[in-house]
């Protein structure tokens, strides 16, 4: 399976254009797989533990060992998508994860396995799902044109809604009949599935962008990147916003079931298999008639359906009354994330797509994490029907956020990198890890373009922060308000020349807007300022024999 095979959408896309690609359409079955044999070892290593012990304290730790790493590792491991090559990163995972399944499956059969090692393989395998989620949902962009990247990302959705439906049913009814540790061997052999096929992709090597990024300064960079990016601040905001009410539907539909509707477990899964079913569907309506709203719409839309769904389990006096509840939860569930996760991956350039993407993963596990503590409390403390009707009166506040917030459009924007060369060659020799740089650019802009040239140069100064630089501002000389000087300040030579690389055409574009108002005969002058090695940035008193020698 080679990346070459990527080639343009020749026609409309749809939801069927990404299984057009065999390397997509092998990792998504390949995904799927996985998907349900994660689903089913959740509920094998909760089921097992509640057997081995008598201590609630130990069950409820199974959902902190998955759910802890994510929170640990998703930044770094973004930082490290961007750093090394998936493709590696992504057998080293999917191997990492098999060999931790097998060894639980062996164990539990071997009947030599107690409530403590399930939690600490279960925590193991918690963290290879951390540093692995973000570099699989950054993969996409690899396997589908851009045009088809929206019905990839939403399929992906279809994926674990698939598996969240086959799953658990599965793995309890191997548990019934057989042994959990037959689930865990079942699952790290679906790891090894995907193992295989992520072997046989012929990933297009990435080009140089630059010398290589240290650890901390990668991770540095992807936040920078994403604080001053208005549209991913944007998405940033609005997924919180949504995960946090959002959450009160996870955290309460089961005590809604038992205490509220007095139904058993068995009608709780069936609730859930509704809440499947609409996302499964969602993804259909999506690929028929997505197109005709834009995402922030789609989002507007799916809050205001959380809102209703929210007030459903607050009042609907039956189970069959909830069934269609559910039915649209699942259907506005996937509506809003992958509206999400398509506009997050379609405003990121490669080089710092994996860190910016596990921000957004982030951001959206705290809305999950902190809005079921509040929902929960609230509940305990007051009542579930103030909870519930608290989370849909946040939903329904949350839809302002579409003002000053809104989700912008990727289209027609070009994040392919810019063909500006390698950086200028100096004479002399300059380490990488030489600095600090300043980097000045003067115009000659007649006092009459200045208004519009400044309207032009905010937007590249913003780009100058988010693509690495410390500090960067516009100057006007006092004596000769003609003369404008653009300064960038970045830490070393080398992060200057990274820099460098990161323009994207969009990148080109702003800069070449910019340069319309340079009115001089000459193109605009570039200096570049190197710190003198060992000079201090302040005066200092002679010593006092060189005083007296002066005398």
């Amino acid at each position: 399976m080679s990346a070459s095979s990527v080639a343009p959408v020749s026609a409309a896309p749809s939801l069927r254009t990404p299984f057009l690609y065999p390397v997509f359409r092998a990792i998504w079955v390949a995904s799927v797989v996985s998907n349900i044999g994660t689903w089913m070892q959740n509920v094998a290593g909760v089921w097992l533990v509640t057997t081995l012990t008598t201590s609630a304290l130990l069950v409820a730790l199974m959902q902190t060992a998955t759910s802890l790493p994510a929170f640990m590792l998703s930044l770094p491991a973004g930082a490290l998508g961007d750093l090394v090559d998936r493709r590696r990163l992504l057998l080293f995972t999917q191997g990492f994860m098999a060999v931790v399944a097998l060894v639980l499956g062996g164990l539990t059969l071997a009947g030599q396995v107690s409530a403590p090692s399930v939690l600490g393989l279960t925590f193991l395998l918690g963290i290879g799902a951390a540093v692995n989620m973000p570099i699989w949902q950054t993969v996409t962009v690899e396997l589908v044109p851009r045009p088809a990247l929206p019905f990839a990302i939403t399929l992906n959705g279809v994926s674990n809604n698939i598996a969240r439906a086959i799953g658990p049913a599965l793995g309890g009814l191997i548990i019934a009949h057989y042994s959990p540790g037959y689930v865990f061997l079942l699952n790290g052999v679906s790891f090894i599935g995907t193992w295989w096929v992520v072997r046989n992709w012929q990933r297009r090597p990435d080009e140089s962008r630059g010398p290589a990024e240290d650890f901390a300064g990668a991770l540095r960079t992807g936040l920078r990147y994403v604080q001053y990016s208005p549209a991913i601040y944007a998405v940033l905001v609005r997924t919180f916003a949504f995960a946090f009410g959002a959450s009160a539907m996870w955290a309460l539909l089961s005590v809604v079931a038992a205490r509220r509707l007095h139904l058993s477990s068995g009608s709780y899964g069936v609730l859930l298999s509704w809440l499947g079913a609409g996302a499964i569907t969602g993804a259909f309506l999506m690929g028929r008639a997505g197109h005709r709203l834009t995402y922030n719409q789609r989002v507007l839309l799916g809050s205001g359906v959380f809102v209703g769904t929210n007030l459903g389990l607050a009042l609907l006096p039956t189970e069959v009354a909830l069934f269609p509840v559910m039915f649209l939860s699942g259907v506005a569930w996937l509506m809003v994330m992958t509206s999400f996760s398509t506009t997050v991956q379609l405003h990121v350039p490669r080089w710092v797509q994996a860190r910016v993407v596990s921000i957004y993963m982030l951001v959206f596990q705290a809305g999950l994490a902190l809005g079921s503590v509040v929902w929960g409390e609230l509940a305990d403390r007051a009542t579930l029907l103030t909870a519930l009707l608290g989370a849909a009166l946040w939903m329904l506040l949350s839809l302002a956020l579409a003002w000053p917030f809104p989700m912008r459009s990727a289209e027609g924007l070009n994040l392919d990198p810019a063909d500006v060369g390698p950086a200028p060659a100096v004479p002399g020799v300059i380490e990488t890890d030489d600095g600090p740089v300043v980097v000045m650019v003067e115009y000659q802009v007649l006092v009459a373009d200045q208004p519009a040239f400044r309207e032009a140069v905010a937007p590249l100064t913003r780009l100058r922060l988010r693509n690495g630089a410390l500090r960067a501002g516009v100057f006007t000389d006092v004596t000769r308000p003609e003369r404008i000087t653009e300064f960038y300040y970045v830490a070393t030579w080398g992060e200057y020349e990274r820099q460098h690389h990161r323009f994207t055409r969009e990148d080109q574009a702003v800069q070449e807007q910019v340069l319309q108002f340079h009115a001089g005969p000459e193109p605009p002058c570039v200096t570049r300022f190197l710190a003198f090695p060992q000079t201090p940035n302040v005066e200092l008193p002679a010593p006092a024999e060189s005083l007296e020698s002066q005398r």
